[in-house]
């Protein structure tokens, strides 16, 4: 649990995986300040971690030994980038897996901070050398992702607690689907940092173009990819995993 005195923590991006660490943080009872450089984004972002944290509790699965309320109440949002830098202890960037708009944001960060700052990225797949070239505060980057992998036995366990239990349900396919705004979304994204991490499995599978569509089609005969039905979805494949971990949790350890 973190004390009163230690510094907030800031998350630069609010999307799924800004709210994911804002969640993580708050649980330990760390101060949030989530920044965007949009205000809806903000909002957007606060009302599904206020929606997700209520299910959560609802389910006995809220992390930390703080009540849903007090962990919200650590999680603000700021729309200034001085303001949210001030008194951080800890930054965790999370704008999306393209490398010139983080190093413009490693960049922006670099010549505000002062030397006792972390500063994280939450990349899977770029390296740091091309991340942090450059910056002073070079010492202080770091790379920490929900879902790193060292040893072979991280693998088992991020597919027994991570992945594992969205296929269980759902499948890869659709977990991609609804990890965006639908599959052409995904691909749109994601589609190069895949392709720099297959290069050494083959031939390389274009992310776009007819093969994208083809598998987007497949993947909206079951979800279609408007904002309802992804919505409507992906409460159903929380609501899920909730009741997956809760029954995980219950099981003998062997």
């Amino acid at each position: 649990m973190a004390t009163s005195a230690a510094g907030p923590v800031l998350i630069v991006g609010s999307g799924l995986i800004g709210r994911s660490w804002a969640m993580l943080f708050a649980s330990g009872g760390f101060r949030v300040k989530l920044y965007d450089i949009e205000q809806q984004q903000i909002t957007n972002a606060l009302e599904i971690i206020r929606r997700d944290m209520k299910l959560l509790e609802q389910s006995g699965s809220l992390k930390g030994s703080l009540s849903a309320e007090q962990q919200l109440s650590l999680i603000t949002g700021c729309l200034n980038i001085q303001e949210a830098v001030e008194g951080a202890m800890h930054i965790q960037e999370c704008v999306p897996e393209d490398l010139e708009l983080k190093k413009k944001i490693f960049a922006q960060l670099d010549g505000i901070i002062g030397d006792d700052v972390v500063l994280s990225s939450s990349t899977s797949c770029l390296l740091p050398s091309k991340l942090f070239a450059g910056l002073v505060h070079v010492k202080q980057c770091i790379v920490a992702h929900p879902e790193g992998i060292v040893l072979p036995s991280d693998l088992d366990l991020i597919m027994s607690h991570g992945l594992g239990p969205r296929y269980a349900f759902i499948g890869p396919l659709e977990t991609m689907h609804l990890n965006a705004e639908g599959m052409l979304s995904y691909c749109d994204r994601y589609g190069e940092s895949l392709k720099r991490v297959l290069k050494t499995f083959g031939p390389i599978p274009e992310f776009s173009g007819a093969t994208a569509e083809m598998v987007h089609q497949a993947m909206c005969v079951k979800v279609p990819d408007d904002p309802e039905h992804l919505a409507a979805r992906r409460q159903w494949r929380d609501q899920c995993l909730m009741r997956f971990a809760k029954l995980k949790s219950q099981m003998p350890s062997q």
